[in-house]
């Protein structure tokens, strides 16, 4: 069986947002892990930014940290 328990799912979506904040910062941009966590509107503030970045990964570590959020 394949499946993740809710427990590794969680722990997934910590290291997704762990490497977003460091891919933020650096182009300097700092990032509260909690806050993304629980607060939407800086969250989409956060995302937005990074999806506008010239970086390609920092584009798709934005990507997998909203589709986590939103899942």
């Amino acid at each position: 069986m394949n499946a993740l328990s809710d427990a590794e799912r969680r722990a997934l979506a910590l290291v997704d947002i762990v490497d977003l904040k460091w891919l933020l910062a650096g182009i300097g941009v700092r990032l509260h892990v909690e806050r993304l966590q629980a607060d939407p509107a800086y969250a989409a503030e956060v995302l937005a930014r990074a999806a506008g970045s010239d970086n390609e990964a920092l584009r798709a570590a934005a990507d997998r940290v909203r589709a986590r959020l939103d899942g």
